[in-house]
């Protein structure tokens, strides 16, 4: 039995009351156009650039060309050419200094500009300890509304994803937003 197991069998023993489940068969958002929903809500809201392939669109030229001063691009993807791959450093802190992460995101939400990024790589800081994101996802993939999104998501063999929008935002600091405050600066979603 896993700690998770032990945590979970034990707050189990010790619920006092249970709850019905809440009824979800409410309407649901959804758009004449998700993929335009996205967009917009992904540019606006999420704070992410959003890039969309065109036939004939060389993924590698697209990233090079939005991110002309970077030193260093770590990726797994297949096709992807890389400085680094998070498979094949030995700990996290091995990326530090990753100007640019390319990861494939498999599930993205209209309603939020989320996309569902599960752990297909070794080292899951990849998606974190950049200094810019660069999301890939395929348009048919773009659903309405996260009961959607949830419906279709499915937990990789390494136990772990996240829904990734765009950069963390913060104003606590003297009421002045900062980008990046516990992650990367900046996110591009690449639609394929």
């Amino acid at each position: 039995m896993t700690t998770k197991d032990t945590i979970l069998n034990n707050l189990r023993r010790n619920v006092r009351e249970k709850y019905d489940k809440p009824d979800l068969s409410f309407a649901k958002l959804e758009y004449s156009d998700p993929v335009a929903a996205f967009i917009q809500t992904a540019t606006t809201a999420a704070g992410a650039k959003v890039l969309e392939m065109q036939e004939g669109d060389d993924i590698n030229e697209l990233i090079r060309k939005s991110y002309p001063d970077a030193k260093t691009i770590a990726s797994n993807v297949p096709g992807i050419k890389a400085d680094r791959n998070p498979d094949e450093v030995c700990k996290p802190q091995d990326l530090d200094g990753t100007d640019v992460s390319v990861v494939e995101g498999t599930v993205g939400c209209a309603e939020n500009a989320c996309i569902w990024v599960p752990q297909t790589m070794k080292q899951r800081a990849v998606c974190f300890i950049c200094e810019y994101l660069v999301i890939i996802l395929d348009r048919r993939n773009i659903v309405n509304n996260m009961h959607e999104a949830y419906s279709r998501i499915e937990m990789p063999e390494m136990g772990f994803g996240a829904f990734i929008s765009g950069p963390s935002k913060t104003a606590d600091i003297e009421q002045a937003l900062v980008y990046g405050a516990q992650s990367f600066c900046g996110v591009t979603i690449i639609l394929r």
